[in-house]
């Protein structure tokens, strides 16, 4: 029997920043069975003309529209509209690739959403590696999960967290540990750096039992995280150093890579990993 063919899963990218923007170059320049359907920004304006180089019939459309013309939904917008993108396109039965993690677990309710609907969510690694690892050893017993980040300062200015507390990274000389708690506290004190700490307790043993440690580092000019697992199965250490981002140095290169190979995986005919 021949094979039939399937149109392109329609994609829409809500936010232009860092990460949304260059997904969303990478889908118009065209990836295998995956369309760019439509885009969404604050500044409308500002997104048609950016758009115009890369792609000027891609339409610039309000977030909650972006259901209406697409099967996949990726979420690349600033936290605090997360909601605003994310329950239109669940109530719709689409999937949403957030990278805003730590602002879906400001909104957990989404998930029972999803459910009734049929929607999906797809968290992607983003900036961290070894989830697929962390996500078997939960199959089992996992005893602890640690993650260390070090960030070079200027990736932390403007965080919640230091502004609450009255941390200068000013002319910082030497290293500075700047948070120690729970990925939860974390997740909500640096919504803008840690999505990973969130998106690795939910992956392992939950937000509030993965410890985190949070340092920033002038010796550093990568986004350095280090992840200890302690599981019935197995034992292992995690190591990753990301390039941060031209545009924005809070999040690293790796980001858009991984929105990108996620989406691949929704159209993969083979699928290696957990």
């Amino acid at each position: 029997m021949a094979r039939t063919e399937s149109p392109p899963l329609r994609v829409a990218v809500a936010g232009l920043g860092a990460v949304g923007f260059e997904v969303a170059k990478r889908l118009a320049e065209g990836l295998d069975d995956l369309s760019l359907a439509a885009v969404s920004a604050r500044d409308r304006a500002a997104a048609e003309a950016r758009m115009t180089g890369v792609d000027a019939a891609v339409p610039v459309l309000p977030v909650e529209a972006l259901a209406e013309v697409a099967d996949v939904v990726v979420e690349c917008a600033p936290a605090a509209v997360f909601p605003l993108v994310a329950e239109p396109a669940l109530r719709a039965g689409r999937v949403l690739i957030p990278i805003s993690v730590a602002a879906l677990m400001e909104h957990l309710y989404l998930v029972d959403v999803a459910k009734g609907s049929g929607g999906r969510i797809l968290v992607p690694s983003g900036a961290l590696l070894g989830l697929d690892a962390v996500r078997a050893a939960a199959a089992g017993e996992i005893h602890s999960v640690r993650m260390v980040t070090r960030k070079p300062p200027g990736g932390l200015v403007g965080a919640p967290y230091l502004e609450a507390h009255g941390i200068n990274l000013d002319n910082l000389s030497e290293p500075l540990q700047v948070f120690s708690g729970t990925a939860r506290e974390g997740a909500a004190g640096f919504p803008a750096n840690l999505n990973v700490a969130a998106a690795l307790g939910l992956a392992g043993i939950g937000l509030d039992r993965t410890e985190l440690e949070i340092w920033a580092d002038p010796g550093v000019s990568r986004n350095c995280h280090r992840i200890v697992v302690e599981a019935d199965s197995a034992r292992f250490t995690l190591e990753i150093e990301n390039i941060p981002s031209e545009a924005n140095p809070r999040t690293g290169r790796l980001v858009a890579n991984s929105v990108v190979a996620s989406l691949q995986r929704l159209v993969a005919p083979l699928i290696v990993g957990t």
